[in-house]
């Protein structure tokens, strides 16, 4: 099933706030549409109304990489399955642009996007491709960016479950500033140390010295 690739839905979805910067990318139907991505179709039903209402759902959405993060895992799927239920998909076999050697189609599971509007076709989508990737993976895969104050959310793909990071930015940030705490601590025990060294000298009588 092709349901994988719709879990990128809910991290584009999630990640258009930055929650400790203030940030918020999510103010326009224009920002709407372009979380569709390649379905231009299902975007151009986008209205005002679905900026508040992703929102919502962005919140939601959220709160499941939180309670997956934290470890609860049982929050994290009652969650998910509130959401699901709320909006729930229409699945149906499609071949359309798939083709093999033969010309004949490559049947596949998709989504089917009948929804009432815009963000309830977004949503059935993302949490459908959120639910096949926890069920699949598991939902430790669901992860929050480590290098502060970034709060992305992200889907830890790696073989060893080893992801931290939202991207190599992040990653490459995180480890400098690990670096540089390394050496001011260093630093600091030195200049004790030298203090110390100093203070023991002081105190040491004339007379042996």
């Amino acid at each position: 099933m092709e349901l994988a690739y719709y879990s990128d839905y809910a991290v584009r979805l999630v990640n258009t706030e930055q929650p400790e910067r203030g940030g918020d990318s999510l103010t326009s139907v224009e920002a709407v549409r372009e979380l569709f991505g390649a379905a231009q179709q299902a975007a151009r039903r986008a209205t005002d109304s679905d900026v508040t209402r992703l929102r919502t759902v962005r919140a939601r959405l959220r709160a499941v990489f939180e309670a997956a993060d934290a470890g609860d895992e049982v929050l994290a799927v009652d969650l998910l399955n509130a959401l699901m239920m709320e909006f729930p998909v229409s699945p149906q076999i499609s071949g359309h642009e798939h083709r093999d050697d033969d010309g004949r189609p490559k049947w596949h599971m998709h989504i089917a996007d009948h929804a009432a509007n815009a963000t309830a076709g977004f949503t059935a989508t993302a949490c459908m491709g959120l639910a096949f990737h926890l069920t699949e993976l598991g939902v430790d895969r669901l992860g929050i960016c480590e290098a502060a104050p970034c709060r992305n959310v992200y889907l830890d793909t790696s073989t060893n479950r080893s992801r931290r990071y939202c991207s190599d930015r992040c990653a490459t940030r995180a480890n400098v500033a690990a670096y540089r705490a390394r050496k001011r601590l260093e630093s600091e025990r030195a200049a004790r140390t030298g203090r110390t060294a100093e203070t023991a000298q002081d105190a040491t009588p004339a007379t042996e010295r």
